[in-house]
């Protein structure tokens, strides 16, 4: 997914905001969905998450286009982990890996398995 910088996302000095990277990586896994005609929740299942481990390597700038890529690390009954990247062009800007438990109701629950097709994500192009 591609996302362009504007002059909302950065700072006074024309830099991407630190927190936007979460941001930019949260609108591709939710376009995800959108392109294939689903909303990211799932009647009463939603995916929140619960950790985030994240490396700033270099800042975006407004006005640049950057490249989200996101890809399944690891899946299990009830969370899946994924690693997330933000490139402009082949610079690598921002990773980070994210923890998301899946929750219906509002508690814990074993992702479906009619939903686990969403959530294999490969798409780690930049």
């Amino acid at each position: 997914m591609q996302i362009r910088v504007y002059y909302e996302d950065t700072d006074c000095g024309g830099i991407v905001y630190h927190a936007n990277y979460l941001k930019f990586c949260e609108r591709a896994r939710s376009e995800r969905f959108f392109a294939q005609g689903q909303l990211p929740v799932w009647g009463d299942y939603a995916f929140v998450v619960h950790t985030i481990h994240a490396t700033y390597f270099a800042p975006a700038k407004l006005g640049d286009l950057l490249t989200i890529g996101t890809k399944t690390k690891e899946m299990r009954k009830a969370s899946l982990s994924l690693l997330q990247a933000v490139w402009r062009e082949q610079t690598l800007l921002f990773q980070m890996e994210v923890g998301l438990a899946c929750v219906k109701n509002n508690r814990s629950a074993k992702i479906p398995n009619e939903l686990k097709q969403y959530l294999e994500w490969n798409e780690w192009k930049h």
